[in-house]
């Protein structure tokens, strides 16, 4: 499980995301899938939070918790 605090990181990049007008969502897919900074805006600092998550450890509770929901 991702700890606290990759969560507060995620949160925080998500909010950087929304408030430049992205779409949170997609930018994060396309940076899980490729790695690519891009994907992620240098507002408040979330091209720095997303380097401190460790992407292996996301998917694997991005997949859980969609395993876990079908299960409900």
């Amino acid at each position: 499980m991702a700890g606290n605090e990759s969560k507060a990181n995620l949160m925080r990049v998500h909010k950087a995301l929304q408030e430049k007008g992205y779409n949170p969502i997609g930018q994060i897919v396309g940076y899980l899938l490729t790695e690519d900074p891009t994907y992620i805006t240098n507002h408040l600092d979330a091209r720095k939070l997303i380097w401190k998550i460790d992407r292996y450890n996301l998917l694997v509770d991005i997949v859980a918790s969609y395993f876990e929901s079908c299960e409900k």
